[in-house]
């Protein structure tokens, strides 16, 4: 028995010995394992890699450095074919480095590449440099590519160039020279020669997207001035008359009793001008106190008051009159440069890395830089209103001018005890003393204690669209979707944010300036952002006003699937796009909502910082902006079919970045309906035939007043801000959307969400299943399987038009394979494995036998 327990005893720590020895065994691989992965992922290992390159880089470009001038004494030990037989022979060689950088030289410059070897130390340093100091010099892709192009075309060429020339052959290579004698036997010598010409301006062409339409122009351009100038010779010289003494910038006019008043309110007169900020005296004290005053920056959605700067006294009398010069904001980029933008750390831009920003060179100028008024008009005009006031005993006691592009504003301070109202009536009166049009008088200009008098310009100036993208404002806004509207009555550029209005509702008469400003808004988002961070939906009723922007349809202009053309006209089509840019707005909210943000910048800003999975169905939201050119005609044509979801997208959609412009001549109350307007705060209105109108688009008149030709009223609810807009003619709208167009776009423009109408969808019972379509079977089994009822996938894996998956897509709802339209939602498949829907097929094969 005891025995017994003793060799079960040794058995149990046998076994134990044998189990510690097979743990130990594990713990021993995994030990190592884990020291080879930590060996790899050692910063040192890094290091000493990058170091290695760097040695074996200088390495290379020594060898081949000395091989240009010894390789004929080292032809010797190029038949060399193993390191043994290397290092026992005893031929000597004159290379450099000895014999392994004769053999090495040897091998890549004579039998390979030629001088083309280079390439491969150059690499090897740009590989050295980001392992060791983590700095990237160039892309390591794209330079890898565009290196072994060269390396392979250059080698070519040389062979090409150099296959009569022994002693300059070397340069090209073995491979150079057999490719170039392959070439020749093929196609021959002038084939090659072609081969490589195209070749090399199709590589330009395909890596850096060099505009060949521009080049053709800057060639022929010395042509073209060569007959220019022999042109201008044979015709008479003009002689420049003299111009009239001008004006620039904003004036104050002060009314009599000068010495008096300096004397016994000098210290209030101060603190007045400190507080207003508005004009300054020509004293050499107060030049002082220009040049420490503070720039204040101001929001652009606000009226910005007049900025400080030195002011001239011309004229006597009891009438003094300064002139204030405000200095032309010069552009802060040049030309032929593109507006700075900014990148994130996931950028959504890679699908169209090599897309170039239009530059401003493709913008014209128009007329002067600075703002003229003529000295005696800017006399006349103060004279006949202060004329016009006293002749209803209306006492002025201050009066000043500010020159704007357009108009010139008259602020005049009234006497003690004078009614605004009394003012405001005058208006007609004041009108026809100065003989003008569209004088608006503002009662009293919001935020001062001054009454308003706008009277027009003999000389209006045109506000260039280039003026306003290179200005420093423009440039240098952190806006999302920033619109260069164009200069204020203070000559001031103005750019506002779309995302803060956040749609806009654009009203007035015909030949206004709604075009023109359509197309400045659109160019102003061309300017600013990436084809992969906002996208277009374009309405033109009219046919003819938007098509210069079908050459972008592939970068920023999207459509329903199926649709040949982007930019709609037909209105049934118009209203199946407004729906799906509801179930857009619904899908997007769901995304929001999955992602827990609250609008779209904060979704993208996640997104890029790589928080959200794109297999979750997340992606990068860009902005979409819906264009309507003529509301009216489509209110007229499709009423509240056209209504509804107008005003559904305005009152949800701000959140998820669609924003809505909507453009109209009529802006009656059945056109611009109270459900609109409620939800459309930020409007402009041109000029307008009656006060109706003007209070229709604006709550307030005004807008019957104005001048025509981009002569606007921007009204934000609560401000109403007079603006010049921005001209921009439709050659230069051609050649922006040509320089676009001309670059590598999308295979498609963008897709919105498929919609059926309901009301051709409500029921089924009209079709005949017997006449079923020969695909319906394989569009069924495609469906189940992928347990997605979708016209865009029978598009997508069947290869067919949209009209004919839209009739699939009927039949099979017939048949009860999938659910009904159900608005934004997707259609549901009722049919869940392939095995019931055999059943369904089969029953439907049996009917028709």
């Amino acid at each position: 028995m005891a025995n017994k327990l003793k060799s079960d005893n040794e058995e149990v720590v046998k076994e134990k010995k044998e189990r510690s020895k097979k743990n130990t065994q594990k713990v021993t691989l995994k030990d190592r394992f884990a020291s080879f992965r930590s060996f790899f992922a050692d910063e040192r290992t890094h290091k000493i890699f990058g170091l290695f390159l760097l040695m074996l880089s200088f390495f290379m470009i020594v060898a081949f450095i000395s091989n240009l001038f010894t390789w004929k004494e080292d032809q010797a030990i190029a038949g060399v074919d193993s390191i043994w037989k290397l290092i026992t022979t005893e031929t000597k060689v004159q290379n450099w480095l000895g014999k392994f950088g004769a053999l090495t030289a040897l091998k890549f410059e004579n039998q390979w590449f030629g001088i083309c070897a280079f390439a491969f130390p150059f690499l090897f340093i740009l590989a050295a440099v980001r392992i060791i100091w983590e700095v990237n010099l160039l892309p390591l892709g794209k330079t890898l590519r565009y290196t072994l192009f060269a390396t392979i075309w250059i080698s070519t060429f040389l062979g090409y160039i150099f296959h009569n020339n022994s002693s300059l052959l070397m340069l090209a290579g073995g491979y150079g020279f057999r490719m170039s004698q392959s070439l020749n036997a093929i196609i021959g010598f002038i084939g090659t020669g072609t081969l490589l010409v195209f070749s090399f301006v199709g590589f330009l062409v395909a890596a850096f997207n060099i505009p060949l339409k521009r080049k053709l122009e800057e060639t022929l351009a010395p042509v073209s001035d060569a007959i220019t100038d022999v042109v201008a010779a044979e015709e008479p010289i003009k002689v420049n008359k003299p111009k009239k003494e001008t004006l620039t910038g904003v004036v104050e006019l002060e009314l009599g009793h000068e010495e008096e008043f300096e004397e016994d309110e000098d210290g209030e007169e101060e603190e007045e001008e400190e507080e207003d900020g508005d004009f300054i005296n020509l004293d050499e004290e107060e030049e002082e106190v220009i040049e420490e005053e503070e720039e204040v920056e101001e929001d652009v959605l606000e009226l910005t008051p007049i900025v400080s700067a030195p002011t001239i006294t011309i004229g006597d009398g009891d009438l003094k009159l300064e002139v204030l010069d405000i200095p032309e904001e010069a552009p802060v980029i040049d030309g032929s440069e593109e507006l700075p933008h900014a990148q994130g750390d996931y950028d959504p831009t890679l699908d169209l890395s090599s897309y170039r920003y239009p530059t401003l060179d493709l913008l014209e100028s128009y007329g002067d830089k600075k703002v003229e008024v003529n000295k005696e008009e800017l006399e006349a005009n103060k004279n006949k209103i202060v004329e016009t006031l006293s002749h209803y005993n209306i006492g002025i006691d201050k009066i000043k001018a500010t020159i704007g592009p357009t108009v010139t504003l008259f602020e005049i301070v009234p006497q003690a005890g004078i009614r605004i109202s009394k003012i405001k009536n005058l208006e007609d009166d004041i009108a026809l003393s100065l003989a003008a049009l569209g004088i608006r008088i503002i009662a009293p200009i919001p935020g001062k204690g001054t009454i308003g008098i706008e009277v027009p310009n003999l000389k209006p100036e045109i506000v260039a669209m280039k003026s306003i993208l290179g200005s420093e404002k423009f440039v240098n806004t952190d806006y999302e979707l920033p619109i260069g509207f164009g200069k204020t009555i203070s000559n001031e550029v103005f750019v506002a944010d779309l995302t803060k209005m956040p749609h806009l509702l654009m009203a007035g008469a015909t030949g206004q300036g709604k075009s023109v400003g359509l197309n400045a808004i659109l160019v102003s988002l061309l300017y600013r952002k990436h084809p992969a961070q906002v996208k277009f939906v374009l309405v033109d009723p009219k046919k003819v006003e938007l098509t210069l922007f079908k050459t972008i349809e592939r970068h920023f202009l999207a459509k329903l699937p199926g649709e040949a053309e982007a930019i709609i006209t037909d209105t049934k089509k118009v209203i199946n796009t407004l729906n799906s840019l509801c179930m857009e707005m619904d899908q997007r909210y769901e995304l929001l909502k999955d992602a827990q943000v609250r609008n779209i910048k904060e979704y993208n800003a996640k997104f890029i910082a790589r928080k959200l999975n794109p297999t979750n169905g997340h992606k990068f939201l860009p902005y979409i902006i819906l264009v309507v050119d003529e509301f009216a005609d489509l209110i007229m044509t499709a009423g509240k079919e056209v209504e509804t979801p107008i005003a559904r997208l305005a009152q949800l959609a701000r959140a998820i970045g669609i924003h809505l412009i909507i453009a109209t001549q009529r802006p009656s109350v059945n056109i611009i309906t109270g459900t609109i307007k409620a939800n459309f705060p930020a409007r402009i209105a041109f000029r307008v035939t009656s006060k109706i109108d003007s209070r229709t688009i604006l709550d307030t008149g005004g807008a019957d007043q104005l001048i025509g030709r981009g002569d606007m009223l921007f009204s934000t609810g609560a401000d109403l801000i007079r603006l010049q807009w921005a001209f921009v003619d439709a050659p230069e709208v051609e050649k922006v959307t040509d320089f676009i167009g001309s670059q590598r776009g999308y295979s498609d423009a963008h897709l919105l969400p498929e919609y059926h109408d309901e009301s051709g969808d409500g029921s089924r019972s009209d079709i005949n299943m017997d006449d079923r379509d020969p695909l319906f079977e394989d569009a069924a089994q495609l469906i189940v399987q992928n347990q997605q009822g979708s016209a865009s996938l029978l598009q997508r894996r069947l290869k067919l038009g949209y009209n004919r998956a839209g009739r699939i897509i009927d039949q099979l709802e017939a048949a009860k394979i999938i659910g009904p339209f159900e608005g934004s939602k997707a259609r549901e498949v009722l049919v869940k494995d392939p095995i019931s829907l055999e059943h369904i097929l089969g029953s439907l094969r049996s009917r028709e036998n």
